[in-house]
């Protein structure tokens, strides 16, 4: 199963809205007859309502493809592939619960900045995620032969962004995500980084100065007490993987992403800067 645009909408609703501006405008009186035969069996209001209903539908649909069509072919099978995966995440215990669906949908809502036309698009899509048959592997076969390695490390990202937006991770769950970034063939170095960040951030601030420079040893990817060069060496690596303008393609929302550990990642080399001087 591949990703395939979602064609322009129909208008089977269309001869009813029709037939209802004429109504409205006082055209074809066999038309009022039968209208007002309606307002008196109290019909009226169904047919009204199933024109706003089909009118309003048509609308979103429009408005879906029309943002789908807008945007790069990479960036739309990044996010498809990326729904796929998150949903089949969740159909691993069995099934699919609201709540799942829900943390999918809050995180392009609220961590990505998805506006409702875009929630309209990702929730189609995840109708599809739900009922489709296709498997985590192949899924994750199709990421790794159309992407190179620096989208996967954000889909990776956006898995353990995912994650921990859960109050309690259990295990197994980190496992599959470590699982994931074998399959995809992201070193443990750079998923040993990622991982970090998120265990970090769910942890109570700290305060010492040797627990904030463990915090940047595991930013940088290194074991506490490397050295300035080890330092300088895994800082201009992850730089240059996280690069920006690497996963361009991949739309503006995602190259955020990168610009955020990019910050990260400096905020980290000065601290060891500021210590070594």
């Amino acid at each position: 199963m591949q990703y395939q645009r979602h064609q322009q909408p129909g208008c089977g609703g269309c001869l009813l809205i029709l037939l209802l501006i004429v109504f409205v405008t006082g055209g074809a009186p066999a038309l009022i007859n039968f209208l007002g035969a309606l307002i008196f069996s109290g019909l009226a209001g169904i047919v009204i309502f199933v024109a706003i209903f089909f009118g309003f539908t048509y609308w979103v649909q429009k408005k879906v493809a029309n943002y789908e069509a807008s945007q790069s072919e990479s960036h739309n099978r990044f996010v498809w592939l990326l729904v796929n995966i998150l949903v089949n995440i969740s159909k691993i215990d069995g099934q699919v619960t609201r709540e799942e669906i829900a943390t999918i949908h809050r995180f392009f809502h609220y961590n990505l900045g998805y506006t409702q036309t875009k929630m309209a698009w990702v929730k189609e899509i995840t109708k599809e995620a739900i009922s489709s048959t296709a498997t985590l592997e192949s899924l994750l076969e199709e990421f790794r032969s159309t992407f190179a390695y620096e989208p996967r490390l954000i889909l990776l990202e956006l898995v353990y962004q995912v994650l921990y937006t859960k109050k309690d991770v259990p295990e197994e769950e980190l496992q599959i995500a470590r699982n994931i970034a074998a399959f995809l063939e992201i070193s443990v170095y750079d998923q040993r980084t990622i991982e970090a960040k998120y265990k970090y951030h769910r942890q109570q601030r700290r305060e010492t100065a040797q627990e904030s420079a463990d915090h940047y040893y595991e930013v940088l990817g290194l074991e506490p007490g490397a050295s300035m060069e080890e330092i300088k060496k895994a800082y201009r690596k992850l730089s240059m993987k996280y690069h920006p303008d690497k996963v361009r393609q991949l739309g503006d929302e995602f190259r955020t992403i990168a610009e955020e550990k990019m910050k990260e990642f400096n905020a980290a080399y000065e601290y060891f800067k500021k210590m070594n001087r």
